[in-house]
């Protein structure tokens, strides 16, 4: 398993889908998740979905500028994200910081155990 190419592939995914269905990154969260998100910490699947589908926007777009990944105990990894978020109808794109705490599935998969989102402000 080539920890870069799991990252990148998670990071595909999980932007893609966001993008498009926030409500189908549910299956990437467990009951033990927790996401902390611009300050505000929310754990589980459901609690977590729901917040990512009622935030203020309905359509937006992930440009992703770097992906760094670190192998973690228990055959987890970290990735950590940076990028531009253009929402629609805004002309400034928002920069953000998204750190991933992956962890391994008994089916050979990873889930999202940590989730922290920032944006970052200049």
């Amino acid at each position: 398993m080539d920890p870069d190419a799991v990252a990148k592939a998670f990071v595909e995914h999980y932007y893609s889908t966001f993008d498009a269905n926030r409500a189908g990154l549910a299956n990437l969260y467990q009951e033990g998740s927790m996401l902390t998100f611009e300050g505000q910490k929310i754990q589980g699947s459901q609690s977590i979905v729901v917040k990512l589908t009622s935030l203020p926007f309905q359509q937006c777009k992930h440009n992703i500028t770097t992906v760094d990944c670190q192998p973690s105990g228990s055959g987890g990894m970290l990735v950590f994200v940076s990028g531009n978020l253009q929402l629609v109808g805004e002309q400034h794109a928002l920069k953000f910081s998204q750190m991933f705490h992956l962890m391994p599935t008994p089916q050979g998969s990873f889930y999202v155990l940590n989730d922290i989102f920032r944006l970052n402000y200049a």
